[in-house]
């Protein structure tokens, strides 16, 4: 299992995958809006989306786990 987390402090305005989903390294699967600049945030590997730990409007903090893969 791998997580993907946030690189930043922010509010999440998307999400690009949902549970089931089969991913690449390098697919976006989230995005997290911070002083008014969206930042894409990418699976540093590929895997199975086992689940999502957050939702559009969410406020989520450097490092929380946004995206757990299998």
């Amino acid at each position: 299992m791998a997580d993907i987390v946030s690189p930043l402090d922010g509010k999440v305005v998307g999400i690009s995958v949902n549970v089931g989903d089969v991913i690449e390294e390098d697919d976006e699967v989230v995005v997290v809006e911070a002083l008014k600049m969206e930042t894409p945030i990418y699976a540093a590997e590929g895997g199975k989306v086992a689940s999502i730990q957050c939702k559009e409007g969410d406020s989520v903090k450097e490092n929380q786990v946004l995206v757990v893969l299998e």
